[in-house]
Order: C-alpha cells, then sequence, then structure tokens
C-alpha cells in the first residue's frame, strides 16, 4: 500500500514534535507500506520570516517572498529525514521542484498545473522514505511559487493523486470531523466517514480542519482522505464519495462562522445593472460576497443586503460608497454570525430547514437572513447568541447520539 502523510505546523512545531512525526513514520513504514510525507513549516516559522520581510517594507515583492517562505517547509523536511535517517531508515528530502511539481506564475497563491512524480517513484522504488516540503512548487521559469494557505494539504492531495496512492493522511492536532465545534458543545461526536460535499461545505462555512481547495482536489482525483491526529492512534475520519448509508443521516454537522459583517443597503436605484456594477467592484477589489437578499422593487426603490468576511468589512465599505448618487442609506452590523446546517441525507429528506427555523424561534432567536443549497441551510444571527443556536441545533438533529 502507498500512503501519503501530510503533518501541519503544530505536528512538527519544535524538536521533539518532528521526533514524534519521524516515530510514527517509522512505524508505519515497519508495516510494509511505502510512505511519502510531507510536511508544513514549524508552527511560527512563517510568521517570523514575515516579519523578517516587513522589517525592511510593508510591501515585499510577491516573487521573494514565494523564495523566502518556502524555506520554512524545506527547513522541516529535512529535519524529519535526518530523524528518520537515525533511525535506520533511508529516507530522501525533496523540494516541491524536486518532487515535480510544475506551477502557474501566481506568486503566493500559485495552482498546480501538473506534476512528473518520476523522482518521487523512483525513491520509493529503492525502498525510502520521501520527505517532501509541502505549500511550494516552481513555474515553468523555474520561479519558486508557493500555494497559499492550506497549500500543504493541496501538495499532499496532489501528490496523491500523482502517485495513484491508495490514501492520504492529514494529521494535525485534531483527530477527525466532528458533528461541531467540541469547545461549543462538549456532546459533540467525532464523524467516522463525511461525503467530499459535506467536507466542502463544513470548510466553506467556518470548520478549519482541512481547506477547501485540498477537499476540491481529492474529489476530482478520488483521493481517499482521512483526518487524523498526529498525537494518538485513533482511526480519524475518511473523507469519500457519498454513499447510500450517508444519505439515511438527516444532518452531519452544525457550523458556527463568527467572521461576518452584514452591509445593508437602503433606497437602491432599482434599474438594469445596479447589482452588477455594485457586486463587480466588489469582486475587483477581492472581497469575498456571501449571502444575498434583494426585495421587491417599490417606487423605483429596492434594498440589498449582503455578508462578507469581517476582515473585508472596511474595504466593503469604501467601495459601496462610491454608489452614494444609487443608493440613499447604508447599515453595517459587524455583529453577526452564521450558523449552518449540513448533510447529504437533506436531498431525500423533506423539512429539515423548517425544523431548524422551529428551533430557532423556540429558542428566541431572530433569523436576520437565510441561504441553502441542496445539502446545507444557512442563517445570519446576532452574534451572541450564535454558541446558544449551535447547541440548539445540535441538540435538534440528535448529532449528540
Amino acid at each position: 500500500m502507498l500512503r501519503v502523510h501530510k503533518y501541519g505546523g503544530t505536528s512538527v512545531g519544535d524538536l521533539e514534535r518532528i521526533e514524534n512525526v519521524a516515530a510514527r513514520v517509522a512505524k508505519a513504514k515497519e508495516t510494509g507500506d511505502d510512505i511519502v510525507v510531507v510536511v508544513s513549516a514549524m508552527s511560527g516559522e512563517t510568521n517570523k520570516l514575515v516579519g523578517y520581510a516587513e522589517h525592511f517594507t510593508s510591501n515585499p515583492a510577491k516573487k521573494e517572498m514565494d523564495m523566502l517562505l518556502s524555506s520554512g517547509e524545506r527547513v522541516t523536511a529535512a529535519l524529519l529525514s535526518i530523524a528518520l535517517q537515525s533511525k535506520g531508515f533511508d529516507a530522501v528530502a525533496m523540494t516541491g521542484r524536486q518532487a515535480g511539481i510544475v506551477t502557474d506564475s501566481s506568486h503566493t497563491y500559485a495552482r498546480i498545473e501538473s506534476i512528473d512524480p518520476s523522482a518521487m517513484q523512483a525513491a520509493i522504488k529503492e525502498g525510502k522514505v520521501v520527505v517532501v516540503a509541502g505549500f511550494q512548487g516552481t513555474n515553468k521559469d523555474g520561479s519558486v511559487t508557493t500555494l497559499g494557505r492550506g497549500g500543504s494539504d493541496l501538495s499532499a492531495v496532489a501528490l496523491a493523486g500523482a502517485l495513484d496512492a491508495d490514501q492520504c493522511e492529514i494529521y494535525s492536532d485534531v483527530d477527525g470531523i466532528y458533528t461541531t465545534d467540541p469547545r461549543i458543545e462538549p456532546k459533540a461526536k467525532k464523524l467516522d466517514t463525511i461525503s467530499y460535499d459535506e467536507m466542502l461545505e463544513l470548510s466553506s462555512l467556518g470548520a478549519k480542519v482541512l481547506q477547501n481547495r485540498s477537499v476540491e482536489l481529492a474529489k476530482k482525483l478520488g483521493v481517499k482522505l482521512y483526518a487524523k491526529s498526529s498525537f494518538s492512534d485513533n482511526k480519524g475520519t475518511l473523507i469519500t464519495e457519498e454513499s447510500g448509508n450517508m444519505e439515511e443521516v438527516l444532518v452531519s454537522g452544525v457550523v458556527l462562522d463568527k467572521n461576518q459583517a452584514r452591509v445593508t443597503l437602503r433606497g437602491v436605484s432599482d434599474r438594469p445593472g445596479i447589482a452588477a456594477e455594485i457586486f463587480t467592484m466588489l469582486a475587483n477589489e477581492n472581497i469575498n460576497v456571501d449571502m444575498i437578499i434583494q426585495n421587491k422593487s417599490t417606487d423605483g426603490l429596492t434594498n440589498l443586503g449582503f455578508t462578507v468576511p469581517q476582515s473585508e468589512h472596511e474595504n466593503a465599505k469604501k467601495v459601496v460608497a462610491e454608489f452614494d448618487h444609487d443608493i440613499q442609506g447604508m447599515d453595517f452590523d459587524q455583529h453577526v454570525c452564521k450558523v449552518s446546517i449540513v448533510g447529504v441525507g437533506m436531498k431525500s429528506h423533506s423539512g429539515v430547514a423548517a425544523q431548524a427555523f422551529t428551533v430557532m424561534a423556540e429558542e428566541a432567536i431572530n433569523i436576520q437572513m437565510i441561504s441553502t443549497s441542496e445539502i446545507k441551510v444557512s442563517m445570519v444571527i446576532d452574534e451572541s447568541q450564535g454558541e446558544q443556536a449551535i447547541r440548539a441545533l445540535h441538540a435538534a438533529y440528535n448529532l449528540d447520539k
């Protein structure tokens, strides 16, 4: 069996933890499996490197930042390879380039275009443990590129696909995917399996165990993905294709996202193209708009509401201010949150959304905005009631059973 392991920053946070990872990899290798390991930078290392660059300028060139930041993962890969060698295992560290990862030229947020796995395959054939520096590759000109947030997860999934690995195991400081955040609801249960689509929804809605891009790629390539802990031997959660058994479960998880701000535009000129103009300008400023509500027009005017991440709230203010001739008034609220329920079972069961709305009413929680998809219901509510809503919904759908 060929397995790809990926270890995040907390898992390789210091020399003792790298030693722990080496012992885990060695144990896996001793079973007779072939192992490829992808590593992140040691926790705190990337921030330290960013600080070095900002000592000189607040706006360093992206190409140079890629060269700088990619060094963190290379340090970890080399140290882990050395640790494995000290235990008597034949290991080789590789950069993204040596592993054959070719990307486009979008520095600091590159996309993988192709992978030539021949160097890794040759090393695996020789019985070596291959340790790859995650988060990086090179473009066609040979310049170092990095893959952006969650890039090491993306590296691991892409390499698993290129190598036709049997599974890809993402190790972090949590031991799987839970029905909700255990810090909010102690009765949260770890899921044995979850579908790619459910995981994509949970990730996009605020669950931070896996990044969207890596789950999307795993679904595209058909890579079996496991979320596991590097500090325990629990079997973790398998993220895989949807099955009939999954549809029997009404709701798989509930999520709270506090990184939300609501923008309400009052008295908007109800003319063709106004919404396109507003949202195009927001998109041009890389402002990610989530939920959108437009009311029915009255006397040629309408109200338009939408949510953006809190971090993009001030930029959104500046953009909509440019439409003062088309908008009579604006309100901005950073004290909101989004609660969501997710489950492939919604496709074959009616009344799931109605039950959520009933729970909110019973808890005296006012719903400000609603968004639905085939497997998701999201509601914007006051931030002060977010955790209350999560606990009530978790109980209502029997997720603690």
